[in-house]
């Protein structure tokens, strides 16, 4: 019997996982807040804001009713925002309650809530009850959906506190082109997600201000540094952040005109403020907020963070890009590994 799944949030990488779970055999409904949205895609089975000359499956049905999408499903996949995840959730979760359904949950976004600091798979489980859940499960790594869509091989990690839970949806989305691997660490499969945006951000900046390789190694590498000092203050492995969902999504969205973070940083470093930046990307940057959070966490727990440190203040206190990083550079010396 085929799986039944319903894929909340159409942008690019909602609409592409669609389009893949669809192809692996499951039956998919892909839901929108946007009816304009939902009416293109059934009637001519295009997503063109997010994912150009692509023409998606018949068999994608998209709805713009919640209940509708969510009815009979045994599976909901949640790729909307992180700041928006809490507020669809309390609706999923009412949905859920009157139907007297229980699903698994899986989640493919990538931050941190505001204000919270709560991670995604948090946020989930403080707002759907465990009567109406079988498990949550974060699917992440180096998987630009530009490139997923053309079946460009990707690998990516699937985290689940049950191995046997992140088994069944490894199985869902294997196929010859996208590989998930298991892990049960999930509070490190998501901080990696999550401030590898921020990477991103100062990545692209560096390119906008015509600096070269060494640069974007740096600061690749000293960021997932302080990544990884933050997650291990929570109870992360530390193995995770060398991992596909560490290193490789850095690798991949501190390199790529495709993410959007990186061009919003490099947007940054030629000169315009956060405000034309945000105003001109039409996407959620999702690193934007997750800088502010990761910011204030990393105070809150008392943990060294000077790169997300530095940009906060770029993206916050309008401080100036060239002089952010000429501080940074000339810090008091410090040995590599503390």
């Amino acid at each position: 019997m085929a799986n039944k799944i319903a894929v909340l949030g159409a942008g690019s990488w909602g609409s592409v996982l669609a389009s893949l779970l669809d192809e692996n055999g499951a039956e998919v409904k892909l839901w929108s807040y946007n009816p304009q949205q939902v009416k293109e895609f059934n009637q001519t089975h295009t997503n063109p804001r997010y994912i150009k000359n692509f023409t998606f499956s018949t068999s994608i049905v998209a709805y713009s009713d919640l209940k509708e999408a969510i009815q009979g499903v045994d599976y909901l996949l949640f790729v909307v925002p992180t700041q928006v995840t809490r507020s669809v959730a309390k609706q999923v979760a009412q949905i859920l309650e009157s139907n007297q359904q229980k699903v698994g949950i899986i989640h493919a976004s990538k931050g941190l809530e505001e204000n919270t600091y709560s991670r995604i798979s948090e946020i989930l489980a403080q707002e759907i009850k465990p009567a109406n859940r079988k498990f949550i499960a974060v699917l992440s790594g180096p998987s630009q959906a530009e490139d997923v869509v053309l079946r460009d091989l990707t690998l990516v990690t699937v985290a689940c506190s049950s191995m046997q839970d992140a088994q069944i949806v490894q199985k869902m989305f294997m196929n010859n082109y996208f590989r998930p691997y298991t892990s049960n660490d999930v509070i490190g499969v998501e901080i990696g997600a999550a401030l590898k945006n921020i990477i991103a951000l100062g990545a692209g900046a560096l390119s906008g201000l015509g600096y070269h390789d060494n640069a974007k190694a740096a600061l690749m590498t000293r960021g997932l540094a302080e990544i990884s000092r933050l997650g291990t203050s929570f109870g992360a492995n530390p193995l995770t952040f060398i991992g596909l969902s560490g290193v490789g999504d850095i690798i991949v969205t501190g390199t790529s005109s495709n993410s959007r973070n990186w061009r919003a940083g490099n947007e940054l470093g030629h000169g315009k403020s956060l405000k034309e930046v945000i105003d001109t990307m039409g996407m959620v940057i999702e690193g934007v907020p997750t800088t502010k959070a990761a910011y204030e966490l990393a105070k809150q727990r008392g943990v060294d963070m000077p790169i997300t440190s530095a940009i906060y203040h770029v993206l916050y206190d309008n401080a100036d890009v060239k002089e952010t990083i000429n501080a940074l550079m000339t810090r008091e010396g410090k040995p590599e590994i503390e």
